[in-house]
């Protein structure tokens, strides 16, 4: 079975992430047939629009960790010194596969359902609109332990106060604090999120794809005039350094011990993870 399934549609190249089962958690084979599927995408000249999803409960739960977490892996062991452009080497590969979706030259629309969350943001953020659940959960916890967001997209989608609120906290917003937030462009209601998404990637697919593409290629400039490029160095480079603090350490003896599960619950429990509108006062 596909670990993200394509499939066209009109003038619509659908890829849905396909581990239901994990939460559709992210390994090196989903993002090597994800990136497949961009460029397939990319160069068919019927397709004017991409949209991307996840299957089952959620659109992701990040990285599939459980494994790794739970076992001492080369270049993590705290007993030898730490190679940080060994741990630079994989995750920078990753970056560029989840910024296949904003180099990739035609719109892509990324549909959030049941949750978002730790390196599942990585990827949707790279997506040009977003549409989100208004009970969708969509967040970093990894910003309290063991992460950093490699992408480093959140400041410029949210802007530096707003990205520091959650990056601060490890909070959540919910579909309808990131419409209120800018984050989403649209936050219905579960039951009219399909069709309000297949609304807008129709609008959408009305547009010439050389209208769509250089519409795309003017905004993105603003990105990269602002220096996303070296904000993703730092952002992947700091992501290797939160595993190898004493923090890092920790967090891992105890996924070890008590298995990954446990470990992101004890991380977790401390906040009550109520999200940013229980601070409004």
């Amino acid at each position: 079975m596909s670990a993200v399934e394509y499939e066209v549609t009109g003038r619509v190249a659908r890829l849905t992430l396909n581990r239901p089962e994990r939460g559709n958690g992210i390994t090196r084979g989903l993002l090597d047939e994800l990136e497949r599927c961009i460029d397939r995408a990319d160069q068919d000249p019927d397709v004017h629009v991409l949209l991307l999803a996840g299957a089952g409960k959620g659109f992701c739960g990040g990285y599939d960790l459980v494994q790794t977490a739970e076992t001492v892996l080369p270049n993590h062991d705290p007993t030898v010194p730490w190679d940080p452009m060994v741990d630079y080497a994989t995750m920078s590969r990753n970056v560029d596969a989840f910024m296949k979706l904003h180099r990739c030259s035609k719109p892509v629309v990324c549909k959030v359902h049941g949750f978002c969350v730790a390196g599942g943001t990585d990827m949707a953020l790279c997506a040009d609109l977003l549409v989100i659940a208004a009970d969708a959960k969509i967040g970093y916890p990894p910003a309290r332990v063991w992460g950093s967001p490699t992408t480093s997209l959140w400041a410029y989608r949210l802007g530096p106060q707003r990205a520091k609120r959650l990056l601060f906290t490890g909070d959540s917003l919910s579909g309808a604090e990131a419409l209120e937030w800018g984050l989403a462009i649209e936050a219905p209601e579960p039951a009219e999120l399909d069709a309000r998404t297949e609304a807008l990637v129709a609008r959408i697919a009305l547009v010439p794809v050389n209208q769509l593409r250089m519409m795309k290629l003017l905004v993105n400039q603003s990105f990269e005039a602002q220096g996303l490029g070296a904000a993703q160095v730092l952002g992947t480079l700091l992501d290797g350094i939160a595993r190898h603090t004493k923090e890092g350490y920790a967090f891992q003896a105890l996924a070890i011990s008590e298995g990954f599960r446990e470990a992101v619950r004890q991380r977790d429990e401390p906040f009550g993870d109520p999200g940013p509108s229980t601070y409004k006062g």
